[in-house]
């Protein structure tokens, strides 16, 4: 008997400008007025997306002092936006990226619980950690958490967000005007938490929303990362877009599952993806080279390289040959405290790597760092993108993906004009929406239908 085919879950990140957006473009537009926001989610919808991604950016990032143009620049505020399109909006989910390291537990979970009433049950909460130095600096803990600590505080974090989401029950409003009693139970909202990262008791003083909590999506590419959502998390934000890479991401968090007593399908698994199509294959594999030479200027391709070789760089011709020192191993140096550290454990490893690269194919700096660096993961005409998609995703490399365009606002339109119809047309993507909330959507048990199951095998 073969397998039944796989439903594709389909997603859009906002990008915001970064070195993946051609903000240059003339078809671009602005990355903080609402009507960009608008006609981003508007499309998503037409295409009958699961739902909207943001990322998040609490801090302008620097290298030498100075800030440069590989990061967010001006990001509006997550839950201002999201709660704003819920207006605009009707089926599309709303997800947002809050950070766990620099937040408390009372603050965020009245966030999204109110989101999730703003919106009739479309949250999703993407929970992250931070160890980055410079955005620590933000904030009166300063500096960074060690790693061991950052997941800890994640856990606990998200557990005690949890005790609060279910404070409520769901029939503790009564609102009868005749006797004047509003609640069934005064003690509604009442919760205790004492553990290594927060001690806090009182009232929860939002009532249980329409899912009953968010949707919680997890970003973490580590073994503690990947254990951390199979425990507790509804999807994980992969970055393994190629099917190889996808199936074997796929294969270990899926077989981690069992140890928390869950199902393969109670976790979904999607991936970040980009896209160039074309009439034919030809011409969106010459669009997707100019696209690429466009997200890599000559400055940044000089900040790319200053990660690895952890020194200032900007005496050196982008367009020139690599430089022939060695990568600096010191303390304090340009990449101190930053992301990047994790990606290059061995810089003096990865400087020969690319060297011998850029030798073997006379590359200059830019050229390797358009070489090595992300890649567009779908590139083809509509026919050829619809087919590798579904191909990836019933081969088990995803559950679906979260489509990041190079374009801002209308990098999308094209996706949900021509792609869309033929994954449709294939059995693949849904015509319309079913249900009512994100959760149905996705697939995913609501929180109150597994207590009340619970309560009956009990």
């Amino acid at each position: 008997m073969s397998k039944p085919l796989k439903q594709i879950h389909l997603a859009a990140h906002f990008p915001g400008v970064n070195n993946t957006t051609v903000w240059s473009d003339p078809q671009a537009g602005s990355h903080i007025e609402f009507s960009s926001f608008v006609h981003f989610a508007q499309t998503a919808e037409r295409a009958k997306f699961d739902f909207l991604f943001l990322a998040e950016g609490l801090r302008l990032r620097e290298q030498g002092g100075k800030i440069y143009d590989l990061d967010v620049v001006g990001r509006p505020d997550t839950f201002t936006v999201l709660a704003a399109l819920a207006a605009v909006t009707e089926h599309l989910g709303l997800t947002g990226t809050i950070n766990s390291t620099f937040n408390e537990p009372y603050e965020v979970a009245r966030q999204f619980a109110s989101l999730d009433h703003l919106s009739a049950g479309r949250a999703a909460w993407n929970v992250v950690t931070s160890w980055d130095a410079f955005t620590g600096e933000n904030f009166r803990r300063g500096g960074f958490l060690p790693q061991d600590e950052r997941y800890s505080r994640a856990k606990e974090f998200l557990q005690t967000a949890g005790e609060l989401f279910d404070s409520w029950h769901g029939e503790e409003i009564l609102a009868d005007q005749p006797t004047g009693t509003f609640l069934h139970d005064a003690k509604a909202g009442a919760f205790t938490h004492q553990g290594q990262h927060f001690d806090i008791e009182g009232q929860f003083n939002v009532p249980r929303s329409p899912q009953g909590r968010p949707v919680i999506f997890q970003a973490g590419d580590s073994d503690e990362g990947r254990e951390f959502a199979a425990s507790t998390a509804d999807a994980i934000f992969s970055r393994y877009a190629t099917l190889k890479e996808g199936q074997e991401f796929y294969t270990d968090v899926k077989n981690r599952l069992a140890k928390y007593g869950r199902h393969a399908e109670e976790l979904k698994i999607l991936p970040a993806a980009s896209f160039v199509l074309g009439d034919t294959d030809a011409e969106a594999e010459e669009l997707a080279r100019e696209v690429r030479r466009l997200q890599v200027s000559g400055a940044t391709a000089i900040k790319h390289l200053e990660f690895v070789w952890n020194r200032d760089l900007s005496a050196y011709d982008p367009d020139g040959p690599l430089p022939d020192i060695d990568p600096d191993l010191g303390e304090h140096t340009v990449s101190r405290g930053r992301a990047q550290v994790r990606m290059y454990r061995d810089p003096l490893a990865t400087a020969r790597e690319w060297r011998e690269k850029a030798e073997a194919n006379n590359w200059s700096i830019r050229d390797l760092v358009i070489e090595t660096g992300n890649r567009q993961n779908f590139v083809g005409s509509p026919a050829t993108v619809a087919a590798t998609i579904n191909d990836f995703v019933q081969a088990d490399a995803s559950d679906g993906y979260i489509l990041v365009p190079h374009i801002t606002p209308g990098g999308l339109d094209g996706f949900a004009d021509t792609v869309v119809p033929l994954l449709q047309e294939r059995g693949v993507f849904r015509t319309d929406y079913e249900g009512t909330t994100l959760r149905d959507r996705l697939g995913l048990a609501h929180p109150d239908a597994e207590a009340a199951g619970e309560r009956a095998a009990s």
